[in-house]
């Protein structure tokens, strides 16, 4: 997945004023303890990401 379709999702999901937000500030254990931006920063593949963030999020099944 391109970081493009990430955020395009993240923005579809959290709207786009919130999805840097909880980007930012969110920190989650499935990322080992970091936030998106982190993970991202750190190396995560961004479809893993994404999948971290449908699991913790609910994100519905159509939008993996």
């Amino acid at each position: 997945m391109r970081l493009t379709v990430f955020w395009q999702r993240m923005a579809e999901h959290f709207g786009s004023g919130y999805a840097d937000t909880f980007a930012r500030d969110h920190v989650m254990t499935e990322l080992g303890g970091l936030t998106v931006h982190e993970a991202l920063d750190s190396g995560w593949e961004a479809k893993d990401v994404w999948r971290v963030v449908c699991t913790v999020m609910n994100v519905p099944g159509e939008r993996h």
